[in-house]
């Protein structure tokens, strides 16, 4: 006899493999509800936020990292990105964003600003130019 999921309307003919019993369809979406809920729980643990806050500011955001803004987060999560010394949340960042800029740069807004002046108005530019940034 063949096992039925028990989410499948009445009449369904679906085989259930999975534990529930359940179909590949309903086993699936209980496991990314598991996911979802795992996320929210580590969030509130580590960060003091909630499920509802992290979607707030997700939606706030626009729905992309706040520094690239190519970033959706669809593909892998956005990671919240908060001050170590304070532990205070400041938004949601793509993983290269969070760790390659911010995590390099430790968070010295000093950095930054060359790094802007760099951008800019690049040192090699200026040399072959033949002006060395000085009028």
């Amino acid at each position: 006899m063949r096992r039925r999921c028990k989410d499948c309307p009445g009449g369904s003919r679906r085989p259930a493999p999975h534990p529930g019993p359940r179909c590949a369809t309903h086993h699936r979406q209980i496991l990314a509800a598991r996911r979802q809920a795992a996320h929210g729980r580590h969030i509130q643990a580590t960060y003091g936020i909630t499920a509802e806050q992290y979607a707030a500011l997700y939606t706030l955001q626009g729905g992309r990292c706040a520094i690239c803004r190519r970033a959706t987060g669809r593909g892998k999560r956005l990671a919240v990105d908060h001050n170590h010394a304070t532990g205070e949340v400041r938004g949601l960042l793509c993983k290269p964003c969070n760790r390659d800029v911010l995590g390099h740069l430790r968070d010295d807004v000093s950095a930054f600003e060359r790094a802007i002046a760099y951008l800019t108005d690049p040192p090699a530019l200026r040399m072959l130019n033949g002006s060395d940034g000085h009028d």
